[in-house]
């Protein structure tokens, strides 16, 4: 009788002549967590040297991917671009893609265009002016954004409006946490009781997230959060009226 072998899978993104595995983004978050170079080399027990060429490389293919300030200690601070933050949330919605093991959920957003700017519509809701893509001539609209465009990030973190990059920006509180064996899905509550009108306008915002940012960032119910979507993963459907309310729906991968 025999056995198949255990199979195993490991994420890579290659990126022009670069390949980013787990070891390159553990390596940008420990660098972020603890502010230098020097300090991630020693959290994550490898040599300075290996840690700093390793950078280098990555740098030579995907361009800056880290600020250091000279000076201190330890040879000065270390800071991630916005090139290296958006290259970590690349990585992690490629593992999740192939991971496959959720299925992909879409918020809601009910509200009304104010604004125009080309394709894009600054559409006026509940939890503030939502920036998203938008037919010419739709007035009342839904806004839809799956969950695998929502970034979470720690309130601290200030982040980077660059252009279109970040246009949606939004705290909230975590609400419910559901877990897989690799991934998990968010739920982000929104806005509150406005009040002028009494009225309840909380929207709940769904994120799915790997298993290692659900631990690193410490999702649970109750931690407030910031969440933020790109401008062109944000839909505006137009509606007839301005009657549904915040939700989540499942949506086909």
């Amino acid at each position: 009788m025999t056995t198949e072998p255990e199979r195993s899978y490991q994420t890579e993104l290659t990126v022009g002549g670069v390949t980013i595995d787990r070891r390159d983004i553990e390596m940008l978050a420990a660098i972020d967590d603890n502010g230098s170079m020097h300090a991630a080399a020693n959290a994550l027990g490898r040599s300075y040297a290996r840690l700093q060429r390793r950078v280098v490389e990555l740098e030579a293919e995907l361009g800056t991917l880290t600020e250091r300030q000279r000076g201190g200690r330890d040879g000065g601070g270390t800071t991630l671009t916005e090139t290296a933050r958006d290259l970590r949330q690349r990585f992690e919605r490629h593992q999740t893609a192939l991971e496959g093991v959720a299925s992909v959920r879409e918020s809601v957003i009910p509200g009304t265009v104010v604004d125009r700017d080309g394709e894009l519509a600054t559409v006026e809701t509940p939890i503030g002016s939502v920036v998203a893509i938008a037919p010419a001539g739709a007035e009342t609209v839904q806004v839809v954004v799956r969950s695998d465009a929502v970034v979470l990030e720690e309130p601290e973190n200030e982040g980077t409006v660059n252009g279109t990059s970040v246009r949606n920006r939004f705290d909230g509180i975590v609400e419910k946490v559901e877990t897989g064996e690799a991934v998990a899905q968010v739920v982000v509550a929104i806005g509150g009781v406005n009040g002028t009108d009494g009225e309840d306008h909380t929207i709940e915002l769904e994120a799915l997230v790997t298993r290692g940012s659900l631990e690193s960032l410490g999702l649970e119910s109750g931690r407030p959060i910031v969440t933020s979507f790109k401008a062109t993963a944000a839909r505006g459907i137009p509606l007839e009226d301005g009657t549904v309310s915040g939700k989540s729906t499942e949506a086909e991968t």
